[in-house]
């Protein structure tokens, strides 16, 4: 079967890509990379687990949560959409930073540049937040290569 055929109108794959198994009647689907909101909330979880590992003093007090774009009641400075917000903890709420999805993903050219900005990102945030610096948040941040 040709290619053309198997990608008419340039809407991907049609039909199984495999002939039915004799046992169980069933074909297998093939195996996908994870979506891409699924790989950055990974890439997160795997950036706190890594600042956890080399000061886990620093995200006590602390919540960290994801959004799509940023919505901010004020307009940011300058042309630049920012990547996240950090707010001070208030004696009635946690501090937070908050990691805005599109505009990371927008800027990494890659999933493992975008697994290196996420991280570089919170750390740079909660430094801002815990005024300590970023060598002590996680000392291997800056051996990360592009």
């Amino acid at each position: 079967m040709s290619t053309r055929r198997r990608d008419r109108h340039g809407r991907g794959l049609r039909g199984p890509l495999a002939v039915r198994n004799p046992l169980t009647g069933t074909t297998l689907d093939p195996v996908r990379p994870p979506a891409r909101a699924s790989f950055f909330d990974e890439a997160v979880q795997n950036s706190i687990e890594r600042v956890h590992a080399h000061a886990p003093d620093v995200l006590t007090g602390i919540t960290v949560g994801i959004e799509e774009v940023p919505f901010l009641q004020t307009a940011w400075s300058g042309e630049r959409v920012p990547l996240a917000a950090a707010v001070a903890a208030t004696p009635e709420a946690f501090g937070r930073v908050v990691l805005y999805r599109r505009p990371l993903e927008h800027r990494a050219a890659s999933r493992q540049g975008l697994q290196i900005l996420v991280h570089r990102t919170l750390v740079e945030q909660l430094a801002a937040l815990t005024g300590r610096s970023v060598d002590d948040i996680d000392p291997d941040a800056l051996d990360d290569e592009d």
